[in-house]
């Protein structure tokens, strides 16, 4: 899941980020900096976001930043690898519909919180491809933890097998990104439940089945 070498500003180059998982000192550095650029994300957004803020506001040296993380590009990669090292699993309320509610309502209270980090960085894939990169593959993480609410689903004999997980997810996510990211609507308590029971329908109905492998070589 490493990504290549990546560009930030014109000339310089974020290496791979690494996966630490260091303790003592070198941990708490990077949790108080890693907070650090959350808060100055959600607050100032990613086009006045600059390595000495976040070293002040972490009342870390600003020396330390530089060396460790080296521009802004390597702050976002590991801002992301963070993200996906945390434990988070989607809830388990017995039944396909309230599994995918309980998700919109955390998606919905993430993308309208003040600041919103996630909406933050979704500002900021626009406009930092190591951001963009991030993204993806904190997407890519959390939608193949959440397959595990699909294949629930089938064995509770909610849906028919073969159904595609990713599908059935975007459907029944998208349009909390739709409404509040694209169109900037006020936020809609009864959205969650709407886009949740929508993909159900269709999910039990067979739009997200896919036809099963067949082996064999041909007659």
């Amino acid at each position: 899941m490493t990504p290549p070498a990546e560009q930030t500003g014109e000339n310089s180059t974020v290496p791979p980020p690494v996966r630490r998982r260091p303790g003592g000192r070198t941990s708490r550095t990077r949790a108080q900096v890693l907070d650090a650029l959350r808060a100055e994300l959600g607050e100032r957004g990613y086009d006045e976001l600059t390595l000495d803020a976040v070293a002040a506001r972490a009342g870390v040296h600003r020396a330390t930043v530089y060396r460790r993380w080296r521009d802004v590009g390597g702050l976002l990669a590991d801002l992301f690898e963070a993200t996906r090292d945390d434990d988070w699993q989607p809830q388990d309320t017995g039944s396909l519909l309230g599994d995918l509610t309980a998700l919109n309502h955390e998606n919905q209270a993430a993308l309208t919180a003040q600041p919103s980090i996630a909406a933050a960085l979704v500002a900021a894939s626009f406009r930092s491809e190591e951001a963009a990169r991030g993204v993806r593959r904190l997407w890519e993480d959390r939608y193949a933890r959440c397959e595990v609410i699909v294949s629930r689903a089938v064995l509770r004999g909610e849906l028919p097998p073969h159904t595609d997980a990713r599908q059935l997810l975007v459907a029944a996510t998208a349009p909390l990104y739709h409404h509040l990211i694209l169109l900037r609507t006020p936020p809609d308590p009864g959205l969650p439940d709407r886009a949740a029971r929508t993909a159900v329908l269709a999910a039990a109905a067979g739009a997200f089945a896919t036809p099963p492998p067949t082996g064999g070589a041909p007659a």
